[in-house]
């Protein structure tokens, strides 16, 4: 990549935007901020957003928020608008608010699409974040960050975006629990019951059902042991333990969905999606 920016592109650069550029790609970040270009450039002030400005309009480089750059790479032609990884854009978003690692990770549909349990791709991003922080929109991207409680923090992996970038993403049974628990950005609880289809063979069963009562929601539970009794998956005495911690309160399987449908007694779930469907669905 960047030997044809050194013959071509750089070439109808100033020596200044050519030396970021070829810095940038030397430190692999090829997603940058305004303090990253100017350390290298050793610019600051109106000065460096001149000549990030210059760079924008020629397509070298896109503006994905205040601040925050895409090296636009060389084999798209004329096109000027480029977006690496959104899943990387939400946590330098994030770490330009004064957050950090440990207050945020990549989940839901992100987190399912990581994982490889979705057959669509992604149009938004999902970050639960330790804080509240509203909705981006880049350039047509929206990135959901959903807010958590610190003690909610927990089973979060890293995983490798690439040759050169991690990111903090939930671990595969984070993932289910969390679709659970908010089944519309994941594409509704079907799309969740086929991505726990796709993984029971790798699903560490146990671990599941302690982050289910880890997280303490009456509803993930119920959610969790009707789908695992409805696909005989794990181990009736880990199901028992979801059972014991159920009241008398009914909630809809799909909370997103019509207010419609058979009471089950037995995990206090108002079934608003026929188990059928889901059965057809994760078998197609």
């Amino acid at each position: 990549m960047i030997e044809k920016y050194n013959s071509i592109a750089l070439k109808t650069l100033g020596p200044k935007s050519a030396k970021l550029i070829m810095q940038l790609y030397d430190e692999g970040k090829s997603l940058f901020t305004t303090e990253d270009a100017a350390k290298i450039a050793g610019l600051s002030g109106n000065t460096l957003n001149v000549l990030l400005c210059r760079l924008v309009k020629k397509g070298i480089i896109t503006r994905l928020k205040s601040g925050l750059f895409n090296i636009v790479p060389f084999e798209l032609g004329s096109e000027t608008v480029y977006i690496s990884d959104p899943q990387v854009i939400a946590g330098n978003i994030l770490y330009k608010k004064g957050l950090s690692e440990s207050d945020y990770y990549i989940s839901h549909g992100s987190a399912f699409e990581l994982h490889q349990m979705v057959t669509q791709p992604q149009l938004t991003v999902s970050c639960s974040v330790v804080n509240s922080v509203r909705k981006e929109n880049i350039h047509g991207i929206e990135i959901h960050f959903h807010p958590l409680k610190r003690e909610q923090f927990f089973g979060v992996q890293k995983m490798w975006i690439g040759k050169d970038k991690t990111i903090q993403v939930s671990d595969l049974e984070r993932t289910i629990i969390d679709g659970l628990k908010k089944p519309y950005y994941c594409g509704g609880i079907i799309e969740v019951a086929k991505g726990l289809w796709i993984k029971k063979d790798k699903i560490d069963f146990k671990k599941l059902i302690n982050y289910a009562l880890m997280l303490d929601s009456g509803a993930v539970i119920r959610r969790l042991g009707f789908l695992l009794d409805l696909f005989k998956i794990g181990k009736e005495e880990e199901r028992e333990l979801l059972l014991k911690k159920l009241t008398n309160t009914y909630v809809l399987l799909d909370p997103d969905f019509v207010h419609e449908g058979k009471y089950l007694s037995k995990w206090k779930l108002r079934l608003n999606v026929d188990s059928l469907e889901i059965l057809n669905a994760v078998r197609s």
